[in-house]
């Protein structure tokens, strides 16, 4: 799970940081004890880019859906109960 403060930053922020310590790692120079932290702020940066970036993706869907179109039923149904007793 993403910390507050990870979060609370936006996420071109957050995909720089990661963006660093992916390169941070790279260089193998870093100390094990220092590793293992930057792998796990790495990890918990990328849980929070994917949860949002799926968060974004279902935005777009039901954005770009189109409403009444034939043999499809709507994403977004505010009463799904009404639709039942028709």
């Amino acid at each position: 799970m993403a910390s507050k403060g990870s979060e609370s930053r936006g996420f071109e922020q957050r995909l720089a940081r990661l963006e660093q310590l992916a390169e941070r790692l790279r260089e193998g120079s870093v100390p094990l004890e220092e590793a293992v932290a930057l792998f796990e702020e790495g990890m918990k940066l990328s849980t929070s880019l994917e949860k949002e970036l799926l968060r974004m993706e279902r935005r777009v869907e039901i954005l770009t859906q189109e409403p009444g179109a034939p043999d499809e039923e709507p994403a977004l149904e505010l009463f799904p109960e009404l639709a039942e007793e028709e």
